[in-house]
């Protein structure tokens, strides 16, 4: 190692070629970074979804979910299983563990459900598919004024085969619309007068509707295709298909006894752009696609698509790229100017040669990092910027060390190529050290299960990567420019010309600088270190006191918690749920009535804070009905948060919205999202159990416990009322006709729900041919009651005569969760700076649910949302933290040879939650789960300068000095390296903990935890730490007076000087 270090010290050419390849590779791997609005993540969810036409929720829990749930269970791999059930179709949903292959558990997936024996008929074919990771990147508007909903559509298909065929855009969602499908509406007289069933008009359809190919005829010169084509694409196409003859020869044709039409299906599925009919474009982005480049060209076919056709209009939604490029622009000026900050410290409290050499450490980092970047999928986002924010500061830190040490040597009055070896060589342990322990403390996040711990491995990456480059940097690099530089020269009075001039006029600023320092460490920290030395446990009692009275705060909730950070948005969602079966109408008039209501919100909100601009606070509203005709929702794109002043929040417009609409009698469910919550819902409980009643009964008590908390809002829950239901029971004289319950709701269901006879693809669109009573002969209970049923010997008999109803609420929707049945209660905090949702969830856990299960004891209660994904961090931070924590205990044992000096380092650790604590508290925000992750990385940070004092500690032993003057030295001697390389560190962040914007609010909390807590942690490595020291040597005193008998020296229990004692032992049995 030697020796490598000294002959790249020696010829700089080489170490040249090294910055110069970093150059080079660096701005090549930069360019060939992607943009995404978050970090890349794999997928990790397998969907299982199930079609089954005209059936019950209970009819597909019963015939598919719990066959597929049975053989699901204990397949390793499996995180957990959960399912819906709803009328006509329901999904199974089933997530994978970390860490394993996606495409090997889509494989175990498909065989459990291929193991199933057997499903119900009727059921189309099961779809297992693993989620792919998309983002939203852009969303446009296609709208026209009296433009048919279908020309829209046909338009919009057109509009989406342009994009396609953009380079870096593939995952394009058209929505807005009903499907399209062909009704053929028979008519009962008509069927009666000809004789005909439903089954035979739906059989005649799919018989006669074909394209089919019979064989070949080989002639003599050539060969002929046989082939029928009889098929039709439109409803107008299906008029004159015969199907069936008289027996008096005449020809039934399906016009004689049906209406047949082309129409979207009757499931509601509208949109309205500013109150203007329209279908909605949605382009997300995949993992090898740019988001910001995707953005640019859409936006710029939408720009030349309005410019070219007239009476529509092509308009953007949203568009997360203005907001990222905000971001990134946001951050980016945040790190220069932490840049800069460092860059002034540096040459206030360092010679200003030397600061700009290890100034120059910065580009070269960086460009290392970014020539690796690309191999570990890192793409340039809000997280990732983050994480270079974060090492600023961390890379000038070994860079002070060296380059102190190293004129320290000089000025001892060596040749700068043997100062420049001497000074890197001596170093090298607690510098390797302090490398290794960082980059150990960032790795946890690598071993970090759930979302968050996905977004933030990218911080990791970055950190882990510019670290070792840095590495790199400082033990070739940095030595090799000192050795050849003028800092490493003796002073030339002669003026200066150019550049040597401005560095002349530095030495000035660096005298002032040098100065601070000198009354800094002489004036304040050596009479402090001196006093805290005399009065040990005094010192440490402050400390500890303070500790104790920032825990009692966290838990009086003085200082408030949180799972997550709230997101800032820039969207606001209504959401209206009214009871099923509503009337489309009935639904389409509330959500109008707040659509309206909103306006009047904007005016308002944009008088008040956007008065005097042009602006206004609403970009647009969007307005949708469907799916189904009990659901609407209401979509309000605001200003984006740097076009907005930061007073105007989500939340302002959810809670004037609120106040403005009111109270609305006959709503199952209104929810005023104004987004934010990241990770889920704050508050939110799964019930689960068997027993329907009991898990029900559960869920009214739980639902009003929260109902009544005055705290919380948009409490809802996955268990509403289902549609009203007509229960058909046979009467006896059925049974004497020889008819049964099946063959009977057969016919019922092809009547009212449809026998689907076709399905073709017709373009992009698949059309379904459905034969059913026309909607007018199916809109009353007398249709039904006069609905004539086929029996076995041939008559039609009305349904009335033979069966008997009543009306009932039936499901909606089944839940489950791992095999389970489950309701779900949610709901969002009213105001999340006065609220804790661990509050919350605690008074849940410890006086709702133990009540709840006494009464109801089969259900038992799963915590979800945000709940469960902080449980799943600690859960992954339980197993990786402790043993990375062991591996930097022997780190740092392994560089000192000490079993206690590593455990006085790491002790300092929980004492710095004070400042961190404090530190939440005056910037107003809750300790979340994002603090946490600070206090990891934070770490890594505060050991290196424990590393340093120890380091010279030890040093000072081995050169003799006596215990208190080495610990008094070595505090003195490494105040500069340990001051600067804290301020520096605080410089890098303090733009960002400046920073007022909305966007910039996400990650506030992590960098609190790293600028207060190692602000903090200076004073006690500096203070602290040599008393912790002096504590430590006075207890091996003690065990080694009792175990001998005679009082020994302070020094002698030191391991330095016993090292030292046992190599002149070992020498002199060499000479023997």
């Amino acid at each position: 190692m030697r020796n490598i270090i000294a002959y790249f010290i020696k010829y700089s050419v080489a170490v040249n070629i090294f910055v110069l390849a970093f150059l080079l590779f660096g701005i090549f791997g930069a360019s060939a970074l992607k943009s995404s609005f978050f970090p890349l993540t794999e997928s990790k969810i397998i969907q299982i979804s199930i079609a089954y036409p005209g059936a019950s929720p209970q009819e597909i829990e019963e015939g598919v979910v719990l066959k597929i749930e049975d053989n699901l269970k204990g397949l390793q791999g499996v995180d957990r299983v959960t399912a819906v059930a709803n009328e006509n179709n329901g999904r199974i949903t089933v997530e994978i563990e970390k860490g394993r292959n996606i495409d090997f558990m889509l494989l175990e997936v498909k065989n459990a459900v291929d193991r199933v024996p057997s499903y119900p008929t009727g059921m189309e074919p099961l779809v297992v598919a693993k989620q792919e990771a998309i983002r939203p990147t852009i969303s446009l508007a296609f709208s026209g004024k009296n433009i048919p909903l279908k020309t829209l559509k046909q338009m919009g298909r057109g509009i989406e085969n342009d994009l396609r065929a953009m380079e870096g855009i593939s995952q394009i969602v058209v929505s807005g619309y009903p499907e399209e499908e062909i009704e053929i509406a028979v008519n009962e007289t008509q069927l009666l007068a000809y004789n005909l069933s439903f089954n035979e008009v739906a059989q005649a359809v799919a018989n006669a509707n074909l394209l089919i190919t019979g064989g070949t005829v080989k002639t003599a010169a050539e060969d002929f295709l046989i082939r029928a084509n009889n098929k039709s694409y439109y409803g107008s196409e299906l008029a004159n298909l015969v199907v069936s003859t008289q027996s008096n020869g005449t020809l039934v044709r399906l016009k004689e006894v049906a209406t047949i039409r082309d129409r979207f299906s009757e499931s509601p599925n509208a949109t309205f752009y500013d109150g203007e009919e329209s279908i909605n474009i949605t382009i997300n982005s995949t993992n090898t696609e740019d988001l910001i480049s995707s953005a640019t060209k859409i936006k710029e076919y939408a720009a030349v698509y309005n410019e070219t056709h007239e009476g529509v209009h092509l308009s953007v939604l949203s568009d997360q790229s203005i907001t990222l490029t905000q971001r990134t622009e946001l951050l980016v000026k945040n790190a220069w100017q932490g840049i800069l900050l460092v860059l002034f410290f540096l040459s206030l409290f360092l010679n200003t040669r030397l600061a700009f050499w290890v100034a120059f450490g910065l580009p070269v980092a960086f460009l290392g990092m970014f020539a690796f970047a690309g191999l570990f999928n890192v793409t340039i986002n809000v997280l990732s910027l983050f994480g270079m924010i974060i090492v600023i500061g961390i890379l000038v830190d070994d860079g002070i060390v060296i380059a102190e040490n190293i004129y320290q040597h000089y000025e001892r009055g060596k040749k700068p190529v043997q100062a420049a070896i001497d000074g890197i060589l001596e170093v090298i342990p607690p510098i390797v050290s302090a490398i290794i322990t960082t980059v150990l403390a960032f790795s946890i996040f690598l071993f970090l299960d759930s979302r968050i711990g996905e977004f933030f491995s990218e911080v990791s990456v970055i950190v882990i990567l510019t670290l070792m480059v840095s590495l790199v940097e400082a033990l070739i690099i940095l030595p090799a420019h000192l050795a050849h530089s003028k800092a490493l020269q003796p002073l030339d009075p002669t003026p200066k010309q150019g550049v040597a001039a401005i560095f002349a006029k530095l030495r000035g600023f660096n005298a002032l600088g040098e100065k601070i320092m000198n009354t800094l460490r002489d004036k304040m920290y050596a009479p402090v270190l001196a006093f805290s030395l005399k009065n040990k446990i005094f010192t440490f009692s402050i400390f500890l006191i303070a500790l104790i009275l920032t825990l009692g705060s966290v838990g009086g909730g003085v200082v408030k918690t949180a799972f997550f950070p709230r997101v800032a948005s820039d969207r606001v969602s209504i959401s209206l749920v009214m009871p099923n079966g509503t009337n489309e109408q009935i639904t389409d008039s509330i959500i109008s009535i707040i659509a309206d209501k909103s306006k009047i919100v904007n005016q308002e909100l944009t008088d008040k804070y956007l008065a005097g601009t042009d602006k206004v606070l609403f970009e647009n509203t969007i307005k949708t009905i469907g799916p189904g005709a009990s659901r609407a929702s209401l979509e309000i794109n605001l200003l984006p948060g740097e076009e907005r002043p930061d007073a105007i929040r989500s939340d302002m417009v959810t809670t004037r919205l609120a106040e403005l609409v009111g109270p609305i009698i006959g709503v199952e469910q209104l929810i005023y999202g104004s987004g934010g919550n990241f990770g889920g819902s704050p508050v939110s409980v799964s019930l689960l159990g068997n027993n329907i009643a009991e898990l029900k009964g559960a869920k009214a008590t739980l639902k009003n416990a929260l109902l009544e908390n005055d705290l919380l809002k948009d409490v809802v829950d996955n268990d509403p009322a289902g549609i009203k239901e007509i229960r058909l029971v046979l009467k006896d004289n059925a049974y004497a006709l020889g008819l049964d319950v099946r063959t009977v709701m057969a016919q019922v269901r092809s009547g009212f729900f449809g026998a689907q006879a076709q399905r073709f693809q017709r373009g992009q669109d698949e059309i379904r041919v459905w034969v059913r009573y026309d909607r007018s002969d199916r809109s009353s209970i007398t249709n039904l009651e006069d609905m004539r049923i086929l029996t076995p010997s041939g008559n039609k008999v009305p349904l009335g005569e033979i069966a008997s109803y009543s009306i009932v609420r039936g499901d909606v929707a089944i839940n489950h969760l791992d095999g389970r049945r489950e309701i779900q209660i949610s709901a969002d905090l009213k105001n999340p700076n006065t609220t804790s949702g661990t509050d919350i969830m605690d008074e849940i856990k410890a006086h709702i649910m133990p009540d709840i299960q006494a009464k109801y004891p089969s259900v038992t209660a799963s915590y979800e949302g945000q709940n469960r994904e902080a449980n799943k961090l600690t859960k992954s931070l339980n197993k990786a933290g402790l043993p990375i924590l062991f591996l930097i205990y022997l780190t740092i044992a392994f560089t000192f040879r000490s079993y206690t000096q590593p455990i006085l380092l790491l002790v300092l650790v929980p004492i710095s939650l004070t400042a961190v604590a404090w530190g939440h508290w005056i910037h107003g925000f809750p300790i979340n789960i994002l603090s946490l992750l600070g206090i990891i990385a934070l770490l890594g940070i505060m050991v290196n300068d424990g590393l340093v004092l120890i380091g010279r500690f030890n040093t000072n032993l081995k050169e003799g000095l006596g215990f208190d003057e080495a610990l008094v030295e070595a505090g003195k001697s490494r105040f500069r390296a340990i001051f600067l390389t804290s301020i520096t560190t605080i410089a890098g962040l303090a733009p960002l903990l400046l920073e007022k914007s909305r966007q910039a609010q996400f990650l506030k909390p992590m960098a609190i935890s790293i600028a207060y807590g190692i602000g903090f942690a200076t004073v006690l490595t500096l203070v602290l730490l040599p008393v912790f020291l002096a504590f430590n040597n006075k207890i091996k005193t003690v065990f080694k007076w009792l175990w001998s008998g005679k009082m020994p020296s302070k020094e002698s229990v030191e391991r330095a000087v016993i090292e030292i004692e046992q190599t002149h032992d070992l020498e002199g049995d060499n000479r023997l």
